[in-house]
């Protein structure tokens, strides 16, 4: 959602209602949320990026008030290496944790994809924090690309204090 659907001004986000805001005639909005809980925008990214995996453009969009890029198409987001951390520490005060986790897919290590930005080759290697997830990420752009679903495993995955208390180590 770019454009204001009463009146075709402009929207802005407003966090406060976690909707869009319009410009002109200041009705809030709020678009449905996808896959994951992100929230899309609806506008295009700027500059113009196309998904890695689908080559479909991106969008912008926004997940748990953290602004990143969509794809509509596969459900991947790409988001500055810089904002992971504290996204999945946030999207974890509110999801229940499970203790069960499957191990990484080998064959996403031998995935070969280039950066919607510069276009040179991902790194794809484990995500060193929670989830047993395979990521990709481009050390030159500071960009990291989730596929579908992976924001969540890293949420729902246990910490180290959840194993301790559950297996007391």
């Amino acid at each position: 959602m770019s454009n204001c659907p009463a009146c075709g001004a402009p929207l802005d986000i407003h966090p406060e209602t976690e909707g869009f805001k319009c410009s002109y005639c200041h009705q809030v909005f709020f678009p449905g949320k996808e896959e994951d809980g992100v929230e899309i925008t609806g506008a295009p990214s700027d500059p113009y990026l196309n998904c890695p995996v689908c080559f479909q453009p991106l969008v912008k969009a926004s997940l748990a008030n953290t602004a990143l890029l969509y794809c509509t198409q596969c459900h991947g987001q790409l988001l500055s290496m810089e904002i992971v951390s504290d996204l999945v520490a946030s999207l974890r005060a509110s999801v229940d944790h499970s203790a069960v986790q499957t191990p990484a897919d080998r064959d996403d290590l031998k995935r070969v994809l280039q950066c919607p930005k510069c276009n040179l080759r991902m790194d794809a290697h484990r995500y060193a924090g929670p989830g047993n997830v395979v990521v990709d990420t481009c050390d030159n752009c500071s960009f990291i690309w989730l596929d579908r679903g992976e924001i969540t495993r890293m949420a729902k995955a246990p910490d180290e204090g959840d194993l301790e208390r559950t297996f007391g180590f």
